[in-house]
């Protein structure tokens, strides 16, 4: 699994012109699932993320977690994090997990999420074209792969 997380003061998702989803202070993640991902994959990111030291602390040093914060989680499912190039300049997206793998370990990501924040994750919709607007805070970005832990 890879996730795309960005710190942000506000985020929501649309779908077909309507939010489904908004939040404040917290972190956008955008997760990728590949057809090798497995609930282990999802279990390390899922009590990774609730602890990632990327909020300032009251001497502006990255020294607080979004659950330290109090802050919210968007998460967006975006099969497009295992895009490959290596043929051309189409995408290749062979890598991706098939939908009915993905779906269900997209749903466990987020059950498990939330369960380690302490609190609901909003999402936007598995498979839809949504809409995503966000003010990034730093801006802090990180990627995180489950299968490269030292990345």
């Amino acid at each position: 699994m890879r996730v795309v997380i960005q710190r942000v003061s506000q985020a929501s998702v649309s779908i077909n012109g309507r939010v489904k989803s908004t939040i404040g202070v917290g972190l956008l993640i955008f997760l990728g699932i590949m057809n090798y991902d497995e609930t282990e994959d999802m279990h390390w990111l899922t009590k990774k993320i609730p602890k990632i030291r990327i909020f300032p602390d009251n001497d502006g040093l990255m020294n607080q977690s979004v659950v330290d914060v109090n802050g919210e989680i968007l998460l967006i499912s975006q099969f497009t994090l295992y895009g490959n190039l290596d043929k051309g300049l189409r995408p290749s997206f062979n890598r991706s997990a098939p939908p009915d793998i993905a779906v269900r370990l997209y749903k466990a990501f987020i059950y498990a999420l939330s369960k380690n924040c302490g609190k609901p994750v909003a999402t936007g919709e598995f498979g839809a074209m949504m809409e995503i607007d966000a003010l990034n805070d730093g801006p802090v970005t990180l990627i995180i792969d489950s299968r490269e832990r030292k990345f």
